[in-house]
């Protein structure tokens, strides 16, 4: 199980949201290039970063910032936020990131999502965000009206490298991920999946490793350590691979 610490950068600060709404942040202390440091520093190899500016605006606002964790820290990042053209993609592989996310652009023009995977294979991760059981879009702002496991199994054959999978009623609440529906999404889904929203718990990540989904790759956890009630020390010894 892989496990990946998150960040979310806005005003170029580590910030976390409740259920995706911007008027509804937590602004950290700590700069996300320091957080970076601090994962790096207790073992961690995997990295969760997604741009909120870059949501909001759709360019890739903090891009020297991903730069810096990259050149500066052995890790494997994927990152996302606000990916909508090619050109932002090639920006982040060239910055040398293991995964560029694609989420709304990639819903709203499937032809993008598989001409991105066909120009940058194995570099595309897919990101669906749901709201009971429909795709949301456009930073949770909007509902696509498309069944989450509808779409999957229209674009299962596009070659993403990974999928992850987020309950938006569960981010940012600690109430622990929805571990039925990701299962549901794993068992649907062409490649490894990638467990988001909620986690609240060490209980969690023991949870998500007894599923015995061999599809599922890993588990993204976020608010949670940054208000204390995961310790890092605890949390890394969880990783399996």
């Amino acid at each position: 199980m892989k496990i990946l610490p998150a960040i979310d950068i806005k005003d170029k600060k580590c910030v976390r949201l409740v259920k995706g709404d911007f008027n509804n942040k937590t602004e950290y202390e700590i700069s996300p290039v320091e957080q970076a440091e601090k994962y790096k520093d207790h073992g961690f190899k995997n990295l969760h970063i997604v741009d909120l500016d870059g949501a909001l605006t759709g360019e890739t606002v903090n891009l020297d910032i991903i730069e810096e964790i990259v050149s500066k820290f052995d890790l494997k990042i994927e990152i996302g936020g606000g990916v909508r053209n090619f050109d932002s993609i090639k920006k982040y592989i060239n910055a040398g990131v293991e995964k560029v996310i694609l989420g709304s652009a990639a819903i709203k023009n499937k032809k993008f999502l598989k001409e991105a995977c066909e120009k940058f294979p194995n570099k595309i991760a897919l990101g669906l965000d749901a709201k009971n059981g429909y795709l949301s879009i456009s930073g949770w702002k909007e509902n696509s009206n498309q069944l989450t496991l509808d779409y999957l199994k229209e674009v299962n054959n596009y070659g993403a490298s990974r999928l992850i999978y987020t309950d938006i009623n569960r981010d940012g609440m600690k109430q622990s991920p929805n571990f039925e529906e990701t299962s549901k999404v794993a068992d649907t889904s062409n490649c490894p999946v990638i467990i988001s929203g909620g986690v609240s718990s060490i209980g969690d990540i023991k949870k998500a490793k007894e599923l015995k989904n061999n599809n599922i790759e890993g588990i993204i956890v976020g608010k949670a350590i940054y208000d204390g009630d995961i310790q890092l020390d605890e949390l890394v010894k969880e990783i399996d691979a």
